[in-house]
């Protein structure tokens, strides 16, 4: 994403082709329900409705299962999920009496809501169906979650031909080779051009890789069509022939270990050359498929995602005392610092499982004896810094505010130093466990700028991230170069960064649009960040074997 002066909250909000929006498969089962009328069991229906602008809106509903009083639905709930959303969900079971399908008051059962954030991060989701006036009775709602994946998987493949008809008069063909595959409706959609082999007519083609999804939608029987032609520099190619397959009939060199060849056809010749035989072979000399693990595999799998917050007292920010304080301690509304917090908080909060967040200050003189501190614990207990929850970190921030007295300098490096000790700890385990998350709370300019460098460099080999908001209407331009998405952060030493760590979000451009936006912004990097750093260490995630097994490849 680039950022600069064109970088408006309503862009973020275009966000709809996002990197991180996966599709989820819920099924639903109830136990338990009573029914108001004894006699007979009730015939439930589960109805599912998405939060929009504070409204309820229903998405879908499952088949009626009739006289059940613990239902298995086998109707699937097919969402999107972004994880930068929080996406709040709301499951209603209604008794639908054989001749009126409507749903009526009388027939309400229950409802749980929940977030998709907490099914995802679960798995299985096992609540309590209230009643109006939410009253609990002996009726439970679970539901599974599942990704649609098998899509996310690369295929290398590499091909070769032999004894190709020839095309040109002084020389022989120029082949290259192209794969379709075909759509459900028939029509092609082209996967694959090799390079053009000049002058030969048994090419090897450099291998390839293409994604499960592009080459065959990860449905392993569609049918793909391979064309050879003859490369001609005006453009009108001729030719050669063509021939079909699967992916699963590829897999075959893969699991067999052996070649796997076709014939080449050219149909008008076979329609008119007695003897034809075919225009030549192609090979498959080797099929590998790379298994590409997802931001959910891995949360499902077990990982956990540890959020660290670091908020800047440093005096530019203004006296609290003064209503034009970032830190303005207001009776009533929060300041920009709170702003700031609750609206990237509450999304980060799903992930976190102990829903324990360490919050530290850095720039203030604290007491007792009132020295500097750029790392101290907000609640001032150095042994156990974590809060219960957001709101935790919200009371120890407005509790900490009238003991210390905001100093400076602006330096952010110890805080990420910090966290980087705990994910370097955790690195040892060669598991995916724990990835770390430091959000920083800042209004602006850093004084450590190469210490810093010098840190995020340190920290892009270890599974962390670091997202900085930029607090107020101070010039962020330091904060956009530690984002590496312009050019390559690099240490003072000239070290590059290993991967691109950090992402930096200016509040101000998000002050006037919705929570969800700026949290979207600010989180939208952070599931490749994760990915890529497991990916790229060979880490699968952890108890994969049991949802692995369970999961289907549906196209």
């Amino acid at each position: 994403l680039s950022k600069g002066a064109a970088y408006s909250a309503e862009a973020t909000l275009g966000f709809i082709s996002s990197p991180c929006l996966t599709k989820v498969e819920l099924r639903v089962a109830c136990r338990g329900i009573a029914d108001r009328d004894a006699l007979s069991k009730p015939d439930p229906c589960v109805v599912l409705k998405v939060q929009s602008h504070g409204q309820w809106f229903e998405v879908d509903r499952t088949e009626v299962i009739r006289s059940s009083s613990s239902p298995v639905f086998s109707k699937i709930f097919l969402v999107d999920y972004y994880f930068e959303e929080v996406q709040r969900l709301r499951f209603e079971l209604h008794d639908i009496s054989s001749g009126n399908n409507g749903l009526r008051d009388a027939d309400f059962l229950g409802a749980m809501e929940c977030t998709l954030g907490q099914i995802v991060s679960q798995r299985k989701l096992t609540k309590a169906l209230l009643k109006q006036g939410n009253t609990t009775g002996k009726s439970s709602i679970m539901v599974t979650a599942e990704e649609l994946s098998g899509n996310d998987d690369y295929v290398e493949l590499s091909f070769s031909a032999r004894k190709l008809d020839d095309k040109d008069f002084f020389s022989k063909s120029d082949p290259f080779l192209e794969i379709f595959r075909i759509n459900d409706d028939g029509t092609e959609s082209l996967v694959h051009r090799t390079e053009t082999v000049m002058n030969n007519l048994s090419p090897v083609w450099k291998s390839f890789k293409v994604s499960l999804n592009t080459l065959c939608s990860g449905d392993h029987d569609r049918e793909l069509k391979c064309t050879v032609w003859d490369w001609d520099s005006n453009g009108k190619h001729d030719f050669i022939g063509e021939f079909q397959t699967t992916f699963k009939e590829m897999m075959r060199a893969e699991q067999e270990g052996k070649q796997i060849q076709w014939e080449c056809i050219n149909p008008k010749y076979q329609m008119k050359k007695k003897n034809y035989r075919n225009s030549g072979t192609v090979i498959l000399n080797h099929c590998k498929t790379i298994k590409m693990y997802s931001f959910l595999d891995y949360i499902m799998g077990g990982c956990q995602i540890q959020f660290t917050v670091a908020i800047d007292f440093t005096a530019s920010n203004g006296d609290p005392r003064n209503s034009c304080s970032l830190h303005y301690i207001h009776p009533y509304q929060p300041n920009e610092y709170l702003k700031a917090l609750v609206a990237v908080g509450e999304i980060c909060q799903d992930y976190d499982s102990d829903k324990m967040f360490p919050a530290f200050g850095f720039g203030a003189l604290i007491p007792p004896d009132f020295k500097v501190s750029h790392d101290f614990a907000v609640n001032f207990d150095e042994e156990n810094p974590e809060c219960a929850g957001i709101q935790g970190v919200v009371e120890a921030y407005q509790n900490c505010l009238p003991k210390i007295q905001l100093y400076g300098p602006t330096n952010i490096a110890p805080i990420i130093q910090k966290v980087a000790s705990s994910a370097s700890e955790e690195m040892h385990t060669k598991e995916a466990m724990e990835y770390f998350i430091l959000l920083i709370l800042t209004d602006g300019v850093i004084t450590d700028m190469a210490d810093t460098r010098e840190a995020i460099v340190h920290a892009s080999h270890l599974p962390m991230s670091v997202i900085i908001v930029g607090v107020g209407n101070a010039d962020f331009t330091d904060m956009q170069i530690l984002d590496g998405d312009d050019g390559i952060l690099r240490s003072p030493k000239g070290e590059p960064v290993l991967r691109d760590i950090v992402q930096f979000v200016p509040f101000k451009d998000f002050k006037h649009a919705s929570p969800a936006a700026l949290a979207k912004s600010v989180l939208a990097e952070v599931p490749n960040q994760v990915v890529d750093y497991y990916n790229a260490k060979g880490i699968k995630p952890k108890c994969i074997s049991d949802y692995e097994s369970s999961r289907t490849f549906s196209p």
